[in-house]
């Protein structure tokens, strides 16, 4: 199979042709395009009352989980679909302009899954956020319910057991459907197209993760619905700041597609960092006093945390910690996400 960055010199820029061919869509088209493929994922979730949160309905609640996430899984085959006839529809066969079908997969992220890229990615990814999983495994002795322990929230503790929480449709959602069906709509059908349309990799870095951030700001009004006696102010900061990080996830992982063409890469990096939720910057360490301990039957609620001098000790090794994750991100992100699979080539300066 040939590599990926041959296929986007021959069939989508021409490096190989003696005169320039024009792309077969505009960047603008591309992303009315991908704004319409946002419309088809989110509008579904107001046209049912099965998906349709309200006062009494919550969007927590798992039938309407279980119903958005056939409803998404729809969305997303179809998106999936005009981007791949787009692909393969595209000129004329022979004339160095149609992608054939398994190219087209390749293109998409399917095929090769790129596990190596995978590891490696997630490695990086992990370093960002070294200060909250030493908060999380050792303050908070969360290796004990990985382990297969006894803690106060497993009483059957098993091997890996954190992994058993995703029987529960609301981790189901958040770690999986959530992040699968999110990266097959906004990356694998919707960077493609922006390359097909000759789009500067910047810009293409930077449309789509926008889009993203503008397809969870229904939240706001799902938010505001559930809990009618917030100010609607509030509502909005929060909102905004969802947009915000939202779509500077959006931006890495678009990067990460481009940098290892593999959708599985950016699905589990999307359901890692879901997992990890937004680093703490401020603030003092302290320990659960029932964290990743087996609760006796006799224990009093009235238990307080650690000594001070103890929680000021994980403080600041989890500082050092996250300043020292950030480092090693920066300092390996080129290196870390280099990959035979990428779609495109960047021009950047290696860190020192």
């Amino acid at each position: 199979m040939p590599a990926v960055q041959g296929l986007i010199d021959k069939y989508i820029f021409h490096k190989h042709q003696q005169q320039e061919i024009p792309p077969p869509i505009s960047t603008n088209t591309t992303v009315f395009i991908l704004v319409v493929y946002t419309v088809i994922y989110v509008a579904p979730f107001y046209l049912s009352s099965l998906t349709r949160p309200s006062a009494t309905l919550s969007r927590d609640a798992p039938s309407v989980i279980r119903a958005r996430i056939a409803s998404v899984s729809v969305s997303c085959a179809i998106c999936s679909v005009i981007t791949f006839l787009l692909l393969t529809t595209n000129g004329k066969p022979g004339d160095a302009t149609r992608l054939l079908n398994r190219d087209a997969i390749h293109l998409m992220g399917y095929f090769p899954v790129g596990l190596a890229e995978t590891v490696n990615a997630l490695l990086l990814t992990a370093g960002l956020f070294l200060g909250p999983l030493f908060e999380s495994l050792v303050v908070e002795r969360g290796w004990r319910a990985w382990a297969g322990l006894p803690t106060a929230d497993t009483p059957r503790p098993r091997v890996l057991g954190p992994l058993f929480d995703l029987a529960d449709w609301t981790n189901w959602r958040n770690y999986v459907a959530g992040p699968v069906t999110e990266e097959v709509l906004f990356r694998a059908a919707g960077v493609p197209l922006l390359l097909l349309a000759h789009t500067p990799v910047r810009r293409t870095v930077l449309l789509s993760p926008i889009v993203f951030g503008l397809a969870h700001l229904h939240h706001a009004y799902e938010f505001s619905v559930m809990h009618p006696h917030v100010p609607k102010w509030q509502v909005a900061v929060r909102s905004l700041l969802q947009f915000g990080y939202t779509t500077l996830f959006g931006s890495y992982a678009t990067f990460l597609y481009l940098r290892t063409g593999s959708l599985l890469t950016i699905c589990v990096v999307h359901s890692f960092c879901n997992s990890m939720g937004l680093p703490r910057f401020y603030g003092r360490v302290q320990r659960n006093p029932d964290a990743g301990e087996e609760k006796p039957a006799n224990s009093s609620s009235s238990v307080q945390p650690s000594a001070a001098q103890g929680n000021l000790l994980w403080t600041i090794a989890y500082y050092i910690l996250l300043v020292a994750g950030a480092v090693y991100w920066y300092r390996h992100l080129w290196t870390q996400t280099e990959s035979a699979h990428a779609l495109v080539s960047f021009q950047q300066t290696p860190a020192a």
